[in-house]
């Protein structure tokens, strides 16, 4: 589904070049489950962004579903990103003024899916994550786990075949930490790949395929 090839990524800091990615190879198949793990500053996000379409290769090669993406503009790779991928932050990003129900509404909304439909698969969506009776609520009268699962449910409701989570408990207390993870888990189980980046060694040893980066290069996996 995913294949990286000779990635690498440099950025211009004043009149210095640093190299965020180092010479990339990586094949991630649909289903699976993948940590990424790796100290601060050592590329992870990077390599996030780069497979998430947000950001662009400095040179290399990126085949998604065996389409090279690295020739395609942002409208196309906006329309790849829309259709295919869902993402999990660590904090959240809801928009105050709107609802649980209203946040999770907003990527439909944008796709011109029709008002029954959406308001349908918001029902289901919200019951999915355990949050029926919290729907009508704003973020701030929701606690710090109630909003990822509204985050969870928004990145859902296209029905992406890839969940991509950059510290999703990063957060959160421990106990709503593993709640989250075990939703995030619950979406693999059904079929979703599910990418997470980490600090937590605890919560990276929980995933099926282990990739450690160290500055910029994938220093091993297991």
């Amino acid at each position: 589904m995913i294949q990286l090839k000779d990635i690498y990524r440099d950025f211009q800091v004043g009149d210095q070049t640093v190299r965020a990615l180092d010479n990339i190879n990586l094949n991630i198949s649909q289903g699976e489950y993948i940590s990424v793990m790796g100290p601060s500053g050592s590329g992870k996000s990077t390599l996030l962004n780069i497979i998430a379409l947000l950001d662009h290769p400095t040179s290399g090669q990126y085949l998604f579903n065996r389409q090279d993406v690295t020739k395609l503009d942002d409208n196309a790779l906006a329309k790849i990103r829309r259709e295919n991928i869902g993402f999990v932050f660590q904090f959240f990003h809801l928009i105050p003024r709107l609802t649980a129900a209203e946040n999770i509404e907003i990527p439909m909304i944008l796709a011109g899916i029709n008002r029954q439909e959406r308001q349908q698969r918001v029902m289901q969506a919200v019951a999915s994550v355990g949050l029926s009776d919290r729907a009508k609520h704003l973020p701030e009268q929701l606690s710090g786990g109630q909003r990822q699962r509204v985050a969870i449910a928004r990145a859902t409701i296209m029905r992406p075949a890839i969940l991509l989570a950059d510290e999703p408990t990063g957060n959160l207390d421990s106990h709503s930490g593993i709640e989250i993870i075990e939703l995030l888990e619950t979406l693999n189980k059904q079929g979703m790949l599910l990418i997470i980046i980490t600090h937590d060694h605890h919560l990276g040893k929980r995933a099926q395929r282990q990739i450690h980066i160290v500055d910029g290069k994938i220093n091993f996996e297991k």
